[in-house]
C-alpha cells in the first residue's frame, strides 16, 4: 500500500512542480542529471547483482539488452521525453497518444519487479521514485504550460497524468500473479531500461565537449545518494544493537 501511494505521489509531486516551475528548463535538466546518477548506481549496485546472482544469472545478459532495445523503441514513441527532450515538441510532432503509450509501458514494466521486493523502501523503489520526479516534472510542464496557449480543457492532460501515475502500481499488481522465479528476468529488462536512460542523460554530449562541472557534480550527488541508500539497505541495523 505504501509503495503504491509513494509511486502515485512521486508523479503528482513532479507534475505539480512542472506545472508551476515548468518554464525553468534548467531545473528539469538538473533534476534529470541528478536522477540519472542515482539510477545508474541503483542499476549497478542493486539491480544487476540481483540479476546476476540469481539462478538464471549468466543467461540474463540478453534480457538486459532486450531492456535497452525496448527503451529505444519506446523513445521512438515518446521522442526522448524521458531525458528532457521536450522543448522542441510542438504539438505536431508528438502525439499525446504515442507519448502516453510510451510512458505507460515504460512505467508499467518498472512496476512489475516491485511485487517481489522484500523491503518496503527498497533501493529499487527509490530508484523509480527518483526517476519519476523529473519525468513527471517534464510532463507537467509540457501538458499544462501548453494548455495556456491553446486554452483547451485540461481533461486530457489530467487523464495522461493519471495513467502515468497508475502505470507502475498496475505493473506491480500484475507482478503479483507472475511466478516469483521470473523476477530476475523482469529485473534484467528494467535494468536495461535504467541503464539506457541514465547513460543517455549522463553521456549526452554537451556543446563542444567541454567539461561541464555542474553536470559532473550533479551526477556525483546522485551517485552518492544511491550509495548511502545502498549502505543503509545493506546494514539497516547499524547502530541498533539487539
Amino acid at each position: 500500500m505504501i509503495t503504491v501511494l509513494l509511486l502515485i505521489l512521486s508523479v503528482i509531486a513532479g507534475v505539480f512542480l512542472g506545472k508551476h516551475f515548468g518554464k525553468k528548463e534548467k531545473l528539469a535538466k538538473n533534476l534529470l542529471i541528478l536522477s540519472a546518477g542515482f539510477l545508474i548506481t541503483i542499476c549497478l549496485n542493486e539491480v544487476f547483482p540481483q540479476v546476476y546472482t540469481s539462478e538464471a544469472g549468466s543467461s540474463l545478459g540478453i534480457f538486459v539488452i532486450a531492456g535497452v532495445l525496448l527503451q529505444m523503441i519506446l523513445e521512438a514513441l515518446t521522442k526522448g521525453f524521458e531525458h528532457g527532450h521536450f522543448h522542441h515538441h510542438n504539438e505536431h510532432n508528438i502525439l499525446p497518444v504515442a507519448l502516453m503509450v510510451g510512458l505507460f509501458v515504460h512505467a508499467f514494466i518498472e512496476g512489475i519487479p516491485l511485487a517481489n521486493e522484500e523491503h518496503e523502501l527498497s533501493p529499487y523503489l527509490l530508484g523509480i521514485l527518483f526517476h519519476n520526479l523529473p519525468i513527471s516534472f517534464i510532463l507537467g510542464a509540457f501538458l499544462f504550460n501548453r494548455k495556456e496557449e491553446s486554452k483547451g480543457s485540461s481533461y486530457p492532460s489530467l487523464m495522461i497524468v493519471a495513467l502515468f501515475a497508475l502505470a507502475s502500481p498496475l505493473g506491480m499488481l500484475l507482478g503479483n500473479y507472475f511466478n516469483p522465479d521470473l523476477q530476475p528476468y523482469f529485473l534484467a529488462i528494467v535494468g536495461g531500461i535504467f541503464l539506457h536512460i541514465s547513460s543517455v542523460i549522463i553521456f549526452e554530449s554537451n556543446k563542444n565537449h567541454n567539461i561541464d562541472w555542474m553536470k559532473i557534480g550533479l551526477v556525483i550527488i546522485g551517485v552518492s545518494l544511491a550509495l548511502v541508500m545502498h549502505l543503509f539497505h545493506e546494514h539497516p541495523h547499524a547502530g541498533h544493537h539487539h
